[in-house]
């Protein structure tokens, strides 16, 4: 008698299922397509900071995925700090300035008081407000407890966002999805 249960049959189905499964899991609730960045895109993070009373300037880059590079600050002092986004050796921060409806930036200060104002330009300001690649940074106290640090996350798509204080961060959001995240150290 025939056995009506093809295993090989079986198997198949079941990989077709699990592959199938993978890749929409893998892939953000909306259309990839329709991201002008997708985060996979993203590998490193420069922050150029700029002491505003000796002019002196200094670029700090956070490759995504490894340790955090320490910024050194003093208490008291201001300083311009200005953010780009690489893919590679390819600055695409353009991409985010020509879709700046869509992104927003978070500046997340846990272990120090640091006071934050956005300078961007009308080419960073879209409908959610000033993205954030272009601030100034007034430092009260770089060293608040131990381990102090940035947590820079830049937004895509949020349904809306504030740019005030909320807690320790500068920035807040409703929704979107995370386009990338970078931390950097921070010491007096």
């Amino acid at each position: 008698m025939k056995s009506k249960f093809n295993f090989k049959k079986l198997v198949s189905v079941l990989a077709a299922l699990f592959l199938i499964f993978n890749v929409i899991s893998c892939q953000r609730d909306e259309d990839v397509a329709a991201d002008d960045l997708p985060q996979e895109e993203l590998t490193k993070i420069t922050l150029n900071v700029k002491d505003i009373a000796a002019g002196t300037n200094k670029e700090y880059s956070y490759i995504i995925g490894s340790g955090a590079p320490v910024i050194p600050v003093t208490d008291g002092k201001s300083y311009e700090v200005t953010t780009t986004f690489w893919n590679g050796s390819d600055d695409v921060t353009k991409e985010i300035k020509d879709a700046k409806d869509e992104h927003f930036l978070i500046f997340d200060f846990p272990k120090s008081t640091v006071n934050l104002t956005r300078l961007d330009d009308k080419t960073s300001t879209g409908k959610l407000g000033k993205v954030g690649l272009k601030t100034k940074w007034d430092v009260v106290k770089a060293v608040g407890s131990s381990s102090p640090l940035l947590k820079l996350t830049l937004i895509h798509d949020p349904a809306s966002a504030n740019e005030s204080q909320n807690g320790t961060a500068w920035g807040s959001v409703s929704g979107g999805e995370t386009d990338a995240e970078a931390t950097f150290g921070l010491t007096n």
